[in-house]
């Protein structure tokens, strides 16, 4: 089965989380957080802040690791590594997704999220 390996930025300003819905493939309409593959040679923060340039043209700074989410799709195995990640310039603008909201902790349940993305939630919470 093939592994994909990507970062993903839990995104909290003013007690609101940013997500991003996909604008494309098996899982397009999902909620996911925003993030991607890593590269060969790259640290995790690294990739984080390249996938948010070139997905948002937001600059961002990768805080604090928050846990790494391993979770087995039907057609591939996905390790996750998610960070409480900070913009520092610029306002999201959607290159890739196909919407984006802030959402409060009382929206969070609301919100379709991806299968992997969800094992985080109740850790994203605790954030909030």
């Amino acid at each position: 089965m093939k592994h994909i390996e990507v970062v993903a930025a839990i995104i909290i300003e003013d007690n609101k989380l940013f997500t991003t819905q996909r604008g494309y493939g098996k899982f397009k309409d999902g909620w996911e957080f925003p993030g991607g593959k890593m590269e060969p040679g790259e640290t995790r923060e690294q990739a984080l802040e390249r996938e948010l340039w070139e997905e948002l043209a937001i600059k961002t700074k990768a805080e604090k690791f928050i846990k790494t989410i391993e979770y087995d799709y039907t057609d591939f195995y996905l390790t996750m590594h998610c960070f409480l990640t900070r913009i520092v310039e610029g306002t999201p603008k959607l290159l890739e997704h196909e919407n984006a909201r802030w959402v409060t902790k009382d929206e969070i349940d609301s919100v379709d999220w991806l299968p992997a993305d969800l094992q985080v939630i109740d850790d994203v919470k605790k954030l909030l």
